[in-house]
Order: structure tokens, then C-alpha cells, then sequence
């Protein structure tokens, strides 16, 4: 049975609790775990009152005073408050060390043992520069135009957009200027009351899981971008749940469908979910089946069991359509619950089914194996029926089937489609280093060809990156295949089906992607940039599949390929500002933002005017956390996001448990 709306979120004031939801199944036993969670405090509704503190430091007594020198503080730094608080020219300065760091990239020489905690400092210049042009042109706005300095605003007032979906990475890169500016913006601007539709997917994915994300990491790691939040005139620290849970009350009408799987779209106004306007009112399959992760950890850590169970709706309705080996056409009706076409791929509208299903699994600490079973299902199915080996040089290809699992094979593969190899090997080890998975008693040969797939795949994507002329990936690429394709059963086996024979051995037989002199290597036949799709819009996925790999191989090989991407972006995404030469001084200049490029295999490349909020949300995030400890926000302990934002794994517990069986299939 469909979950049916039990409320109504006026319009004249923003909701600050949960008062009148109808959410009355509070999850017995629920702030019971083995694991140390930053819990919001059990108190009702979120009532503004402090009942404890959360810093040992606080003091008894001597209140008064304190507040009076934090109001003196206040007014005092606070008579502009669209101007951030950080050092004069600080992030102009980074901006002209960027630039001169840029002319010296040309020339600079392979060194056998690389200092990455500087190089982790050049990406967290490069967000410090990124949200100063931000700040300084479009503070507040959803879009940013670097070249230009215009902005704009998706709907009256703002989302927050670019605020809240970076914020996290602002903590993480121990930010606290821009934390407490990108703070003080959420506590006095941003609502979520607008009267227009917005997208349920994009809005969970950036803007929920954004404040979730900022919610634990601000808690569970207080040495990060600390805050004061007690000063006067600061938001509490109860902020970032307060607002993510309102967000969360709006988004919960999109589920109110006959099958239970969301909407498209929602109007945050009158809290009614809206079909898609194209497709045939079907919504697509990915974004309806991403958004479990955000609804999963703002139920554990409301104890509201209500926002578990509608995101279960959406993954026992997908199954119930018994997708054959595990593969989903990317639409499907919510209405009925029938899948609309029969187009399966993995870029866009497919992606992330796949990816939350494995994520799910480990957000739970391996507690719902559920869905562990439709990931290894679905895995067998990418094996057995999209993944190709290229004529020349025998890549790995994922590709597409546009008509179907009896349809031909489609070269085309998204660049989407490379957050794939960091999301088997994920899969294999769990998040563990791969040469302590290796010794688990359970480790078995299925396991050590994922690992095969991933390291081929991942070298794909690399080679997306090397085709080019700036080192930066086109938005889709096209593979040149042999007149009946090469399937990877038909080089290796599957070992499911080898019925205890020996096991296969899984060797590398793609060629290097190493230059030869004369440029004739053979990979670089096999890959083809149609003209519509040369453009690159900064996207994380393939850098997001390298962090992935580095942390579970500890194969250097994939940080020093990180590196590479980075400095392209660095050398071919900047907007300049140059500075006026005379007789005794050379031109100078400064890096002042990053860009979207519409031609990513020209030299200068024609750039788009455009820097997407997952530049600093996830492609920069990937980057200072490839160049990090791995053990810093280690995959042991959370997940992350489809758009890049950590959540901890925790044991469900009460009613915080899986809600459906799957149905018996039949052969």
C-alpha cells in the first residue's frame, strides 16, 4: 500500500520540526548501535532549547557576560554580512600562486617520490579560489558564470545550491572562514517554502544528503572548520538536521504514488509531487532508486521509521518487475510501476540504481543483504551482457543496450558510467585495503574477478582522459568494436557457471596506454569523440573511481593518474585575470574561478562559462581525498553519496529493518 500524505506544510512559515507529519512510529531501540554516531539529541520536535551541551568547555556560570561580549562581537563583524571573514587578499593570493604555479606545469619532470600533502594543499587552493569567485559574484545564487560574474537562481530565493552542496567539502578541507559565512547564509536565508516544482533526485542527492553530510562531519569531527556556535548571534548546532529534516517533510510527498515510486518532481509549497512532464510521465529509474541512502540516515538519526520505509517502496517495486539478470531499463512508471522502454545502460538514468544498491548493503553494516543479492545479480548481468573488449587494443568497454538485452551492443559509453570501477572494487573488499580482503576465509574467486573488472575499466576511463588534447575527458565516447563484439564471457568464463573446475586466470590482455613516439598507439584508434559530445562539464566521475581504487589496491599508479587529471584541470578549466605589462615588469595574473569547457580536444579549448556545484562538491573532494591518509574519512567506516557527500555506516536497529522479501523467481 502506497504511503498516503498525512500533512500539509503551510506556506507562511518555515517548519522547523515534525509536528503534524503523522509521523508517529518512532523507532524503538534506535539510538542502540555498536557504532559511535553524532545522534541528534531525542528531544521533541526540535525545539530550539539547548539540553546539553555538545563541547566540554561550556561553563555554568558567567553566561551573561559571555553573551554580552558575543553580541559586542557580532555587531561589530557583522555590519556586511555578504563579506566573508577570511584575510584580505587571501584568496587573491591563491589565485596568483595558482597562475604561476600553472606556467611551470609544462615542464614540470616525473619525481619518484611525490609530496602529497602538497599537492593535497594545490586542490584546497583551488576550492579556496573556486568559492571566492563564487562569494565575490554570485553569493547566495544557485548558478555561477565565472567568465561572465552572472547568476541566477533556480527558484525564487535560492536552494542553496552551490552553498550547501560544497559545504562539506569545505569542512573537510578544515575551511573555517567559509564554513562559518556558508553557516550564517543557511541560518538566515535559506528556506525551503518556495512555490515551484524542483527535482526530487537532484534536491535529495545535493541539498538533504549536503546537510546531512555537514551535520555529521561537523560533530563526529570537531577539529574540522571548528565553530563557536555558542557566540551570540551564531546558528545552533542543531542548524544543519533542523533544515534537512524540513527538506526532508516536502520531499516526502513525491512518494505519495500508487506504487510508491517517486515523482519526478515536488512542489516544496503545497508538498505535492508532480509526474515528469516528458517520457510519458515516467520518472527515471535511478533517480527514483537514489535516494535511499539520505532517507535512511535522516531516519536513524530522527528515530522516524516513516522516512525508511518510503524508500523501500521504490526498490521492492523495481523487483518486483523481475528485471532479467538484473538489468533495468533507465524509465519506469510510478503509477504502475512498469518499466517504460527497454533501454539498460549505465550512464545517465541507469547509473546509480547500481551504485545504491552495494551502498545500501555497506550503510547498514552489511545488515541487509538484500540487496547484496540484487548487486551480485546485477553484476553477473553487466558482465554477461555490457561489457566488450575494443577491436585494437582490447579496452574494456562498458557499453549500452539501447533495444534491449536481445538488442545490439552500443559502443557509447558516458562518462558517467565511470564511477563503475570504484564501485566494484567498493563491492569486492567492502571498503577494505584489498590485501587484508584477501585473507578473509570468505574471499573467493567471483570476488578477485571484480577487482579484474574494475582495474581494466578504470584504465578505459584513463584513456578517455589521454585521447584528448587538454588530458580532460569528453562527456561520452564512443569504442570501436570488431563486426560481432568481443564479449568478456567469451575471454573469460564465467566462474559461476565453471562447476568446480579450476578457476580461470584473470590477466590483463588490454595494450598499454603508454605514448610511443611516432603517436600510433593502438588504443587511441579505438576510441571516438563524436562532435556533440566533446564538451566536459568538470564532472567527478572518473576521479571519484581513482580514490576508490587507490584506497582499496594502494596502487600509487591510480594517485599518480589523479595527479595528471588534476593539473589538466588546473591548465584548461581557469578563468584568468591578466595583469598589464610595462617595460620593467613581465605579465602577471591570477587564477579567479574554473570553468566548463565545450570542447575538451582543442587546444585552447572554447570554454563554456559554467562551474557546476559538483566541481567543489565532489571532483575537488575526490581529489584532496586521493591525495589524503587513507585513512582520513575511510571507506571502513562510511559511505559516500552519489554526489560525493559521507554518510557513516551504522546497525540498523527497532524498526529501522528491511521491510519486503523478494519474490520467488522462476525460471
Amino acid at each position: 500500500m502506497a504511503f498516503q500524505s498525512q500533512r500539509s506544510i503551510p506556506s507562511s512559515s518555515p517548519r522547523s520540526g515534525l509536528a503534524g507529519l503523522g509521523l508517529s512510529s518512532k523507532a524503538g531501540g534506535i539510538f542502540h548501535t555498536e557504532r559511535t554516531l553524532p545522534m541528534y539529541k531525542d528531544k521533541p520536535y526540535f525545539q530550539p532549547r539547548r539540553t546539553a551541551p555538545r563541547r566540554g568547555w561550556k561553563r555554568a556560570f558567567g553566561v551573561l557576560g559571555i553573551c554580552t561580549l558575543g553580541l559586542f562581537w557580532f555587531l561589530y563583524t557583522s555590519k556586511d554580512l555578504s563579506v566573508v571573514q577570511v584575510p584580505e587578499s587571501s584568496a587573491a593570493d591563491k589565485g596568483a600562486e595558482l597562475w604561476s604555479w600553472m606556467q611551470t606545469l609544462k615542464d614540470e619532470k616525473p619525481v619518484k617520490k611525490p609530496d602529497w600533502n602538497a599537492r593535497r594543499e594545490k586542490v584546497r587552493d583551488t576550492l579556496i579560489v573556486s568559492f571566492d569567485g563564487y562569494e565575490k559574484n554570485a553569493w547566495g545564487y544557485d548558478e555561477y558564470s565565472p567568465i561572465s560574474n552572472r547568476h541566477r537562481n533556480m527558484v525564487e530565493g535560492g536552494l542553496g545550491w552551490m552553498i550547501v552542496d560544497s559545504l562539506d567539502t569545505m569542512i573537510i578541507m578544515n575551511l573555517t572562514s567559509q564554513v562559518r559565512h556558508a553557516r550564517q547564509w543557511i541560518a538566515t536565508s535559506l528556506r525551503y517554502d518556495q512555490d515551484h516544482d524542483i527535482s526530487t533526485f537532484e534536491t535529495t542527492i545535493r541539498m538533504l544528503g549536503g546537510l546531512l553530510s555537514a551535520h555529521y562531519l561537523s560533530t563526529q569531527y570537531p577539529n574540522l572548520a571548528p565553530i563557536a556556535d555558542d557566540d551570540a548571534g551564531a546558528a545552533g548546532e542543531d542548524l544543519y538536521i533542523e533544515k534537512a529534516t524540513d527538506l526532508g517533510d516536502r520531499l516526502m510527498s513525491a512518494f505519495d504514488t500508487p506504487t510508491g515510486i517517486p515523482y519526478s518532481s515536488v512542489n516544496l509549497n503545497t508538498s505535492k509531487g508532480l509526474r515528469s512532464h516528458a517520457d510519458g510521465g515516467a520518472a527515471s529509474t535511478a533517480e527514483a532508486t537514489s535516494v535511499q541512502l539520505e532517507f535512511k540516515y535522516l531516519a536513524k538519526l530522527t528515530g522516524e521509521a516513516e522516512y525508511w520505509r518510503i524508500v523501500e517502496k521504490p526498490m521492492e517495486a523495481v523487483d518486483k518487475q523481475h528485471p532479467t539478470d538484473g538489468l533495468v531499463p533507465i524509465y519506469i512508471h510510478p503509477d504502475t510501476g512498469q518499466f517504460r522502454g527497454n533501454n539498460i545502460r549505465l550512464g545517465s538514468r541507469g547509473d546509480s540504481y547500481y551504485e545504491y544498491l552495494i551502498k545500501q548493503y555497506l550503510q547498514t553494516s552489511e545488515e541487509e543483504p538484500i540487496y547484496k543479492e540484487m548487486w551480485d545479480e546485477s553484476l553477473r548481468g553487466i558482465r554477461k551482457h555490457l561489457l566488450a573488449f575494443s577491436k585494437n587494443a582490447q579496452l574494456l568497454v562498458l557499453g549500452e543496450r539501447p533495444n534491449g538485452l536481445e538488442g545490439s551492443l552500443s559502443p557509447k559509453m558516458d562518462h558517467l558510467a565511470c564511477f563503475m570501477p570504484g564501485t566494484i572494487a567498493l563491492g569486492a573488499t567492502g571498503g577494505q585495503l584489498l590485501s587484508e580482503a584477501r585473507k578473509s576465509s570468505d574471499w573467493t574467486q567471483q570476488r578477485e574477478e571484480e577487482i579484474f573488472i574494475a582495474r581494466e575499466l578504470m584504465k578505459t576511463c584513463w584513456a578517455t582522459y589521454k585521447k584528448t588534447a587538454t588530458g580532460l575527458a569528453p562527456e561520452i565516447s564512443h569504442f570501436v568494436f570488431k563486426d560481432m563484439p568481443t564479449m568478456m564471457g567469451d575471454k573469460y568464463p564465467d566462474p559461476a557457471a565453471s562447476k568446480g573446475s579450476a578457476p580461470h586466470e584473470l590477466r590483463s590482455i588490454s595494450l598499454p596506454l603508454e605514448p610511443l613516439n611516432d603517436g600510433s598507439e593502438p588504443w587511441r584508434d579505438d576510441i571516438d569523440i563524436h562532435r556533440m559530445d566533446r564538451h566536459n562539464l568538470q564532472r567527478p566521475e572518473s576521479i571519484e573511481s581513482l580514490f576508490y581504487m587507490y584506497r582499496i589496491t594502494g596502487d600509487e599508479m591510480y594517485r599518480e593518474w589523479g595527479w595528471e587529471m588534476f593539473k589538466s584541470f588546473i591548465q584548461h578549466t581557469a578563468v584568468v585575470e591578466k595583469g598589464i605589462a610595462d617595460a620593467d615588469a613581465p605579465i602577471t595574473g591570477r587564477i579567479k574561478s574554473f570553468t566548463s569547457l565545450d570542447n575538451a580536444d582543442a587546444i585552447p579549448p572554447n570554454q563554456r562559462d559554467n562551474m557546476e556545484s559538483f566541481w567543489m562538491a565532489e571532483t575537488l573532494k575526490y581529489f584532496y581525498l586521493l591525495f589524503s591518509d587513507r585513512d582520513f574519512i575511510s571507506l571502513e567506516d562510511h559511505v559516500f553519496n552519489t554526489e560525493a557527500h559521507p554518510l557513516p555506516r551504522f546497525k540498523p536497529s527497532g524498526e529501522l529493518t528491511t521491510g519486503w522479501k523478494r519474490s520467488i523467481r522462476t525460471a
